[in-house]
């Protein structure tokens, strides 16, 4: 019986040792992953420190790879909030077992801030990039710094030629589709903030894009090669476009942004040195402009080709913009630019609601090419005041052909009153 009992006893003690264990090694898993499960992938679990000094970027490809090769139905890479994190140039590939990756962005993420220090050959194109991927929602209360001061003063004559493009775009999502990017704030990029290109069905919203408004080309967002993108509820003070739309850009809506400094929303500019350039069903929705260069702007290359058409701007707020409503197809931001012929087609282009004031007299800008004039340009409810109350604002027409509704002021003698649309 003695024997019974000191074998019952043993049993038991094996199956507690049994428990403990296995609860030991249970909690050290849910401690590796923070407590979230196993479909987390935490950058400081890869090796990733976050002091702002150390090189980070291992340790984030790590992460991403192993959250990229998972067989979890949803992971996340996770880059804690309370850290800084310096990255060298990145680039996360898609072709994921799954669709469904977030990259959850709660710490800060910076750049070298020496350009000599950025680890890439001499021509970077983009600080951190996500290519190939279907199905990608980039989140967080976090901050994106590109640290481009030293970038920016940067000239042609530092290198023998095309400087410009040699400054990396800070964000890149290239041939992409099904993506989000949400609640971030970017900051000081060497070149253009955020840049979508080759993509479909991209989301961005909640986002707040800053940098100095006499920082060069720091576009907030550009978009060029794609389709179906979305750009809602953001702030962009910027030293360039608040938002660029180039080349093969459609179905593109924009609402609810605030826009300042900056030059503006742009589309294009398109054309240059003769291409073939197209930009069409383009929404602009509830934009308010604060001093900014230009408001809601289209400009083409003379000897380019393509068209840019199907466009509405409406429910626009101006604050001293200097010129609110601009088309104009002599772009040419250099001191010298032959004259040539043929030139990109501007129609069916739609301004509805436009108000507010202008910082010069000149407030609706529409230079059209006499080759190829700008055709169905329509304006309904416009009034844009000097904001020298003392002066007035006018209109400068050449070429453009349309009609106009309502009150537009100042008027636009080009464009044929017609009461029936």
């Amino acid at each position: 019986m003695a024997s019974l009992k000191k074998i019952l006893a043993l049993v038991v003690l094996i199956e507690c040792t049994i428990l403990t264990e296995s609860s030991r090694l249970l909690e050290k898993k849910k401690k590796k992953n923070d407590g979230y499960g196993d479909n987390i992938f935490n950058v400081v679990n890869f090796g990733a420190i976050g002091d702002g000094l150390k090189d980070d970027s291992k340790g984030f490809k790590d992460a991403w790879d192993a959250a990229c090769g998972s067989s979890a139905s949803s992971p996340a890479v996770v880059v804690p909030q309370g850290k800084t994190f310096l990255l060298q140039p990145l680039t996360f590939n898609g072709r994921c077992n799954s669709n469904n990756i977030t990259f959850q962005i709660d710490g800060k993420l910076i750049a070298p801030s020496e350009p000599s220090a950025w680890e890439c050959k001499r021509n970077c194109h983009h600080w951190i990039g996500f290519k190939n991927l279907d199905g990608l929602s980039i989140q967080g209360s976090g901050t994106i710094n590109g640290q481009g001061s030293k970038w920016w003063k940067l000239y042609c004559k530092d290198y023998n030629t095309g400087c410009q493009l040699r400054k990396p775009t800070g964000f890149l999502i290239a041939n992409s589709k099904n993506v989000e990017i949400s609640g971030l704030t970017f900051e000081d990029s060497p070149k253009m903030h955020i840049a979508f290109e080759s993509s479909t069905s991209i989301h961005a919203s909640h986002l707040r894009i800053k940098a100095p408004g006499n920082s060069p080309n720091t576009d907030g967002i550009h978009i060029q090669r794609s389709t179906n993108v979305t750009i809602h509820n953001t702030t962009i003070q910027t030293g360039d476009d608040c938002t660029s739309i180039g080349d093969g850009s459609k179905y593109i809506d924009i609402r609810n942004i605030e826009c300042g400094p900056g030059h503006g929303i742009s589309i294009g500019s398109l054309g240059i040195m003769g291409k073939t350039e197209t930009v069409e069903f383009v929404h602009v929705k509830n934009v308010s402009f604060y001093g900014t260069t230009n408001g809601v702007r289209i400009k083409t290359w003379q000897g380019g080709h393509g068209y840019a058409r199907n466009i509405k701007f409406e429910r626009i707020t101006s604050y001293a913009s200097t010129r609110p409503i601009v088309i104009d197809q002599f772009y040419c931001p250099h001191k010298h630019c032959k004259n040539q012929t043929s030139a990109v087609e501007i129609s069916n282009v739609v301004y509805e609601e436009i108000h507010g004031t202008s910082h010069k007299e000149i407030a609706v800008q529409l230079s059209c090419s006499e080759s190829t004039p700008c055709k169905n340009i329509t304006m309904k409810n416009i009034n844009l005041r000097n904001e020298d109350q003392n002066d007035k604002t006018l209109s400068h027409c050449l070429n453009a052909h349309g009609l106009r509704n309502g009150r537009v002021h100042p008027n636009v003698p080009c464009l044929r009153f017609d009461d029936n649309f």
